[in-house]
């Protein structure tokens, strides 16, 4: 029950989605003599809403925390024991019509996949990621990376898929399950870096440390903070996925499947 009501009320709550309907039912009262005041006031918020978050620097000041949470990854030296990656990054459906690999605008965690690989012949490979969809019999995001493996330059048989997750918690407690890891073993786990701290948080709560391997930025760093965006879909794009990511957070510590509102890296001995 958990899945689907997530689903329906971030398709509500998403910004660009929330102030387009706000946006919509303003110009609808606005035709009804007794709420047109109203209608004003709902239609005017769902224009600003939109050129704020399309144009201005108010996604980059929304996601920037989120990214800056896990340092980039810097090889110490220590051995790797295995790599988990999180979908996120695949056009299933199109991959699966089209008959090639087929990544959006998380497509870097895949990338990750082949780069690990090469840089870690001995570790073991794990992909997360099952189908996001509601319907039963959906392509999944680990058996597309099965299937195209070769394409990223990892050889088949290295794969560990985990095909049944379907958010993050799911994504943390299965690839748990399927590799029961040891207390001494070190495991990297890639996702985006605006999804770090959450996927972290949900790796921890099942008893499996992992050191981040952030991916995907959606910006420069603090030299953002002023910037504004040329196209809006762009600015909206990154306010959608920062707003539920700090809402995904919420929620996550609130149900039990983190213990932290805002993980953060583990403090050096």
């Amino acid at each position: 029950m958990f899945f689907p009501l997530s689903k329906i009320i971030f398709f509500l709550i998403t910004p660009s989605n929330f102030f387009i309907l706000v946006g919509l039912l303003g110009c609808l009262l606005l035709f009804t003599q007794a709420a047109a005041p109203i209608g004003r006031i709902f239609a005017i918020f769902g224009f600003l809403g939109l050129l704020a978050g399309g144009l201005s620097p108010l996604p980059i000041w929304t996601i920037l925390p989120l990214e800056e949470r896990f340092p980039a990854f810097v090889d110490d030296g220590r051995p790797i024991t295995g790599i988990v990656v999180l979908g996120g990054g695949l056009m299933t459906g199109i991959s699966a019509e089209r008959d090639q690999l087929t990544l959006n605008d998380a497509g870097e965690r895949q990338l990750a996949l082949g780069d690990l690989a090469r840089r870690y012949p001995q570790a073991r490979l794990v992909f997360s990621g099952g189908s996001a969809s509601l319907t039963e019999g959906a392509v999944t995001e680990a058996g597309t990376v099965g299937r195209f493996a070769e394409s990223l330059g990892v050889p088949r048989d290295r794969l560990i898929l985990e095909e049944r997750s379907r958010n993050t918690r799911e994504n943390a407690r299965f690839t748990a399950e399927l590799v029961q890891p040891k207390p001494d073993e070190r495991w990297l786990l890639v996702t985006s870096a605006w999804h770090m701290p959450r996927a972290v948080g949900c790796f921890r709560k099942v008893g499996f440390p992992v050191t981040a391997y952030p991916v995907d930025y959606r910006t420069a760093g603090s030299r953002d903070v002023t910037r504004f965006n040329t196209f809006a879909s762009d600015g909206l794009l990154e306010l959608d996925l920062s707003v539920k990511e700090w809402i995904g957070l919420v929620v996550y510590k609130l149900v039990g499947y983190t213990d932290d509102w805002m993980p953060a890296p583990e403090k050096s001995p």
